[in-house]
């Protein structure tokens, strides 16, 4: 099988990390990768913020949890309740993926970067989990406090974030597809 194929079939989110900080250049290759994600008329709309500083992302986890309580979504509701949930499972890094507001299609090249950089974690062994419960922080009443803390430039909106770190656990073999989500007009 192709090996990108193959790296795109075998990701799955990572839950559990060891609390060992990824290398730098295990770091750099994942960030390349987003940076060579396909963007709408090339804009490159995104902004990363790498974030390995525990404190900072304990805190983000507590924010984004505050924001999630009150979110219009009952299983979202439940996991902001639970006090053992962390929003980076205790990731030792994580990355928000910012957009351009200005742009022409930031949610979706954010979302295309977010995409490349967990399957070339996948590539190279490193665990990954796309977070979206820590967007809500950036929608809320903590949002400039939380820009201006991470250095988020003005103008751009904080969509995804991945957490990233060496797996604890084994990855799970993956689900069955579901059928019928393909139809053909030749």
């Amino acid at each position: 099988m192709n090996e990108t194929i193959g790296n795109i079939k075998s990701r799955r989110s990572i839950r559990a990390f060891k609390q060992e900080q990824i290398k730098d250049e295990e770091l750099q290759l994942i960030l390349e990768a987003g940076l060579y994600a396909p963007s709408a008329h090339n804009q490159q709309s995104w902004h990363f913020t790498v974030i390995q500083n525990k404190e900072i992302l304990d805190d983000l986890n507590e924010s984004s949890k505050e924001a999630g309580k009150i979110f219009n979504d009952k299983y979202i509701q439940q996991l902001s309740n639970n006090e053992k949930f962390h929003t980076f499972y205790h990731a030792p890094t994580a990355v928000i993926i910012s957009g351009k507001k200005d742009s022409l299609m930031p949610f979706a090249d954010c979302a295309a970067a977010t995409q490349n950089m967990l399957v070339a974690a996948q590539s190279i062994g490193i665990g990954s989990c796309w977070i979206g419960l820590v967007s809500l922080v950036f929608n809320g009443e903590k949002a400039k406090k939380y820009q201006d803390k991470l250095g988020i430039p003005e103008g751009y909106q904080p969509y995804h974030a991945v957490a990233l770190g060496y797996k604890k656990v084994k990855s799970t073999k993956a689900f069955a597809r579901k059928e019928n989500t393909v139809n053909y007009i030749r």
